[in-house]
């Protein structure tokens, strides 16, 4: 896999490790109802052994530009997650067309209300752009405004609902570059 270091003026943008920190700070963040509530079907996880199974998922499709990173402070103190990957069609959606890419982003309550998740995901944004990704979606629970001001916050179009992914209805934004 290529890595690519991304840093902002406040954040690092990096790759998740097997580290006990790392794998300690997955459980705390994907155990919470606040942060599961929006995401998938609301299941939290009850056993940190989970989290193996998730990173060995999210370093499989990590390649450089595409993966799941892990949101720090300069200093180090984890955030959140910043995602960028293929989007899953729902059954019998995108008539074979290939999978789009999906951008997301999943913050620790602590870290909420300072501008982190649109901080990170402006970068990221900017990361597929620049490496030839010329359409980008950004889903949401249909009652997730949090994130859906980030998305419109890092310049996403808002372009209605869909049931096109995830076999759910979500609100669904869009950033197109053009060729």
């Amino acid at each position: 896999m290529r890595r690519t270091h991304l840093a902002t003026e406040r954040l690092v943008l990096r790759e998740w490790t097997r580290s006990a920190d790392d794998r300690a700070f997955l459980f705390d963040l994907y155990r919470r109802p606040e942060v599961r509530r929006y995401i998938g079907d609301g299941r939290r996880m009850t056993d940190a052994g989970e989290v193996d199974a998730l990173l060995e998922r999210w370093t499989a499709r990590a390649d450089g530009v595409l993966g799941i990173r892990a949101v720090t402070t300069l200093d180090g103190t984890r955030l959140g997650a910043i995602l960028l990957k293929p989007i899953p069609w729902s059954e019998g959606a995108g008539g074979g067309a290939p999978e789009e890419i999906e951008i997301g982003w999943h913050f620790h309550p602590d870290a909420g209300g300072r501008g982190y998740a649109t901080e990170s995901a402006a970068a990221v944004l900017a990361l597929a752009h620049d490496a030839g990704i010329r359409r980008v979606v950004a889903v949401t629970h249909p009652d997730n405004v949090a994130s859906q001001a980030v998305a419109t916050r890092i310049g996403m179009r808002a372009a209605g609902f869909t049931d096109d992914y995830y076999d759910t209805t979500c609100a669904l934004f869009v950033s197109e570059r053009a060729s």
